[in-house]
């Protein structure tokens, strides 16, 4: 029987997965502590141990397997340096060509409504909620995070360190009240306010927020939203008063947007990663058991400002990466573990710690998860017959009646096409679920969502959502998911190719 060629690249990139996951248990092995050892005994041996040197000449081979390791693990941190300095750019909050909220550092923009399909600087967006985003310096300036009433609509505001690990629990499934909360950095020392809630501490100088507030496709809710929205502000402690705040967001100024041709924004430039690694370095503390780690790296980067010719090969190891593994990780067979039916699931978003291929991985093709408690995210590349997704196919994916995501908050089906990205179309539409009041069921109380370049007619039209002509995959995200989502017991749906 002749193997697809969709099987053959799986089994392919699970063995490289699987490769590179062993590298990194040997290098953790290096950089942790014996399972035997008492905590003084470790302790007394790690001050008697030799520590990484960069005297002499590194051997070329052993300075790219470093840096590869080097690329991997400092990935995620790179890129968040980087987002932080395009996106706070701006002199006041704005909307970068309209699609994509921006403000100065210590302050966050909000949008009115979903997110643009032309914006390309944050890959798998949804467009179930509306969005905000900010990023901060907080060792120079706590912040003030102003939460209005919201009522019974589902939010939550993610906070994310220099590592995209999420920090504070603020949120409708917390029971967070309105108010003032303070965000603070790892060396704040500063006296706490009256009338703030509570301080949410990040173990990081350089953190961000992303605001999600769930909306209804209808025009009643947008517009029931926006006096809630314009209440979303966050700006530096010297400016709190006690007083809330508000912002219209509709009427804040438009930047031009440059154009990045179709992909997203390369906020990781293997050519430059060297230059940059040794800020994250100086700015990041390493997590217990890294300290080896930041060692090695560390006396990585002297040896390439000593020798030119290392700085050479170890730029070259890393471009090479970039181009296979990190590339790779755009197919989710890598990302995360089998949820079932050919779909892969989150595993450890935004609550990393030291798990770096799942971390990088999701850098590279979806970063700034919710954490799993908040958000479990499903994935797939191929159909239920084990072919690349197409647009010249048409699809059927049937939620058997009572099976769809189990959830306390909302769930959807989003279509992404190659790049991570929404596929634009006369409809208009990217995603199909909870938001959405026209979708029909079957006789039977299932549910059929479609995909593909053709309608699968006026009658089902309410469940389709556009293909483009090319490669594309499916997302679902279970926001606030039942016992079954978080265990894993609920499958998501069989897709399968129509003739």
């Amino acid at each position: 029987m002749k193997i697809p060629n969709y099987i053959k690249r799986r089994k392919m990139i699970k063995k490289f997965s699987m490769t590179s996951i062993a590298a990194m248990a040997v290098m953790a092995a290096l950089v942790t502590t014996p399972a035997l050892a008492t905590q003084s005994e470790t302790s007394s041996q790690a001050q008697k141990m030799a520590t990484a040197s960069s005297e002499g000449n590194m051997h070329p081979e052993y300075a790219k397997s470093i840096a590869r390791m080097a690329y991997i693990w400092g990935y995620p941190m790179v890129n968040m340096m980087n987002r932080k300095i395009a996106l706070s750019a701006a002199p006041e909050p704005s909307r970068l060509g309209d699609v994509l909220p921006i403000s100065p550092t210590g302050q966050i923009a909000m949008l009115y409504d979903y997110v643009d399909p032309g914006q390309n600087f944050i890959a798998c967006p949804n467009q179930d909620v509306v969005y905000g985003l900010g990023f901060f310096s907080l060792d120079e300036q706590p912040v003030i995070v102003q939460v209005p009433d919201i009522g019974d609509r589902f939010w939550v505001y993610a906070f994310y360190d220099a590592r995209t690990d999420q920090v504070g629990l603020l949120g409708k499934q917390y029971g967070s009240k309105p108010g003032f909360y303070l965000l603070v950095g790892p060396n704040w020392q500063g006296e706490v306010p009256a009338g703030i809630n509570e301080v949410i501490k990040s173990p990081t100088a350089l953190a961000n927020a992303i605001p999600r507030l769930f909306m209804d496709d209808t025009d009643a809710d947008r517009a029931a939203i926006q006096p809630i929205l314009n209440q979303i502000v966050v700006y530096p402690l010297s400016e709190y008063d006690g007083k809330m705040k508000s912002k219209d967001w509709k009427n804040i100024p438009v930047i031009p947007n440059p154009n990045s041709g179709g992909g997203e924004t390369k906020w990781v430039v293997p050519e430059k990663y060297f230059d940059q690694l040794g800020e994250v370095l100086k700015t990041v503390a390493p997590l217990p058991g890294e300290e080896a780690l930041y060692g090695q790296m560390t006396a990585l980067l002297a040896a390439a400002e000593k020798d030119p010719e290392i700085k050479k090969a170890i730029t070259e190891a890393v471009i090479d990466l970039d181009k296979t593994l990190i590339k790779d990780f755009l197919q989710w067979e890598y990302n995360g573990k089998p949820a079932g039916n050919g779909w892969n699931r989150s595993v450890n978003n935004a609550n990393w710690g030291v798990d770096y291929i799942n971390r990088t991985g999701t850098a590279r093709s979806n970063m700034f998860d919710n954490r799993p408690n908040e958000t479990q995210y499903f994935y797939i590349d191929g159909s239920s017959d084990g072919k690349r997704l197409h647009g010249k196919n048409s699809y059927a994916i049937t939620f058997p009646a009572g099976e769809l995501p189990p959830v306390h908050g909302f769930w959807s089906m989003t279509l992404y096409n190659e790049h991570h990205f929404f596929y634009p179309n006369d409809l208009k539409r990217y995603s199909l679920g909870t938001k959405n009041k026209g979708l029909k069921k079957n006789a039977d109380g299932s549910l059929t969502l479609y995909t593909g370049t053709k309608s699968p007619g006026a009658d089902k039209e309410s469940n389709w959502i556009p293909a483009p002509n090319g490669a594309f995959s499916l997302y679902i995200r279970a926001y606030w998911g039942k016992q079954a989502i978080i265990d894993g017991s609920w499958k998501p749906p069989v897709i399968k190719r129509m003739q």
